[in-house]
C-alpha cells in the first residue's frame, strides 16, 4: 500500500487502539515527528519501519497487501481489464473471440453512428430520438471497450508493453467522448466544431503510437501486423491534422477490418496451439 493510503490506515488502527501518538512511538521506538510524518502521507517508510508499527498496532503486514490487491483487481474488473493470461488457453481464446466479434459490431454499427451524427452536428437534424440516440451510442461504447480488450490481451501474450498502454489509453478517451456526446444532447450552447477537433487530435495521438505498437507485432504475427501498423499511423496522422480528417475517416473502413482480422490471426494462433497441446 502506498501513501497516503498507508498513513491513513496506520492513523485508524491507532485510533481503533485508542492510542495517541506519543504513546504508539512508546511501543514503536520512533519518534513522534516520524509517525506524525508517515500518518500525513509526508514520507514512506521503509518496510523495516512499516512491521514495526503494525506489529505494535497488532496488525499484520500481509492483511494491508491483500486489501491493496483487491482494490486493483476490483479498479480491472470494473474496467474490463481483468485479464490473465497465465490462465488456461482455453480462456484466452473465449475473450479474443468476444474481441474480434464485438469488432464486426463495431464496425457495422459505426456507419449508423456516422449517419446520424453527420444529421446531428451538420444539418441540425436529430434523425433518432434521443432514447435510441442514447442506446446505440452505449452498445457502440460496450463494443468498442470489448475489441479494444482483445489488444490489451494480444499486448500481454507478445509482452508489448506499448500496445497495453495505448489501448488503455484509447478506452479510456472513448468513454470520456461517447459520454460527452449522451451528455451534450442536453447542453444548449454545444459548440460541437471544437468537440470534433479535439476528438480527431486526440484519436490521432494514440492512434499513431497505437499503429507503431501494432508494428512491434510483426515478429509473431508478420505481414498482417505490419500492414495494419502502417494504415493506423497513415489513418490517424490525417486525423491529428484536422483538415485531412475526412480522409481519416475513410481509411478507417480499412483499417478497422484489419484490426479485426489481426485480432482474429492472434485467436486461431491459439486455436492451432490449444489443438497441438490436445493432440500431445
Amino acid at each position: 500500500m502506498k501513501q497516503p493510503e498507508l498513513g491513513q490506515k496506520i492513523s485508524e488502527l491507532r485510533k481503533s487502539k485508542g492510542l495517541t501518538q506519543e504513546e504508539l512511538v512508546e511501543q514503536c521506538n520512533i519518534s513522534v515527528r516520524t509517525i506524525q510524518r508517515i500518518e500525513a502521507g509526508e514520507v514512506t517508510p521503509r518496510s523495516y519501519t512499516i512491521k514495526t508499527i503494525l506489529s505494535a498496532l497488532d496488525y499484520d503486514l500481509e492483511k494491508i497487501k491483500y486489501e491493496d490487491s483487491l482494490v486493483t483487481k476490483k479498479f480491472k474488473k470494473l474496467l474490463l481489464l481483468d485479464i490473465d493470461d497465465s490462465k488456461e488457453i482455453s480462456f484466452l481464446i473465449r475473450q479474443l473471440s468476444i474481441a474480434w466479434i464485438s469488432g464486426i459490431v463495431y464496425f457495422i454499427l459505426g456507419f449508423a453512428e456516422f449517419a446520424v451524427d453527420y444529421f446531428r452536428y451538420y444539418e441540425d437534424e436529430m434523425v433518432t430520438n434521443p432514447a435510441v440516440y442514447i442506446i446505440l451510442k452505449l452498445v457502440i461504447l460496450a463494443s468498442v471497450i470489448l475489441f479494444t480488450r482483445g489488444f490489451i490481451l494480444t499486448a500481454k501474450i507478445f509482452k508489448n508493453y506499448l500496445l497495453r498502454i495505448t489501448a488503455f489509453l484509447f478506452i479510456f478517451i472513448c468513454v470520456v467522448f461517447y459520454i460527452y456526446d449522451i451528455l451534450s444532447l442536453h447542453i444548449n450552447d454545444f459548440d460541437y466544431q471544437f468537440v470534433l477537433g479535439a476528438e480527431a487530435i486526440t484519436y490521432g495521438v494514440i492512434g499513431i503510437l497505437f499503429g507503431i505498437s501494432v508494428l512491434r507485432l510483426q515478429k509473431g504475427l508478420g505481414g498482417i501486423a505490419t500492414t495494419t501498423g502502417i494504415f493506423e499511423i497513415v489513418t490517424y496522422s490525417c486525423m491529428v491534422t484536422i483538415f485531412l480528417a475526412l480522409v481519416g475517416l475513410v481509411l478507417l473502413t480499412p483499417t478497422i477490418l484489419l484490426e479485426i482480422i489481426l485480432l482474429y490471426k492472434v485467436y486461431t494462433l491459439l486455436k492451432a496451439k490449444q489443438q497441438e497441446i490436445n493432440t500431445d
